[in-house]
């Protein structure tokens, strides 16, 4: 899928490599931003038990 992908980009090698570099760049932030906030609703990583009422 990859390379498929990679053949697809127009241009000659380097600008294609720059342009898979800013799409590989340009997902992280958007997951970053949107889904990953959205997905840590949904979680229980960030359920803490440290300090709890009612521990004794």
């Amino acid at each position: 899928m990859y390379a498929w992908i990679f053949r697809h980009l127009p241009g000659p090698l380097w600008l294609r490599i720059f342009i898979s570099l800013a799409l590989i760049f340009l997902a992280l932030v958007l997951m970053v931003q949107f889904l990953f906030p959205w997905m840590s609703h949904f979680t229980p990583f960030t359920d803490s038990t440290i300090g709890s009422a009612d521990q004794p």
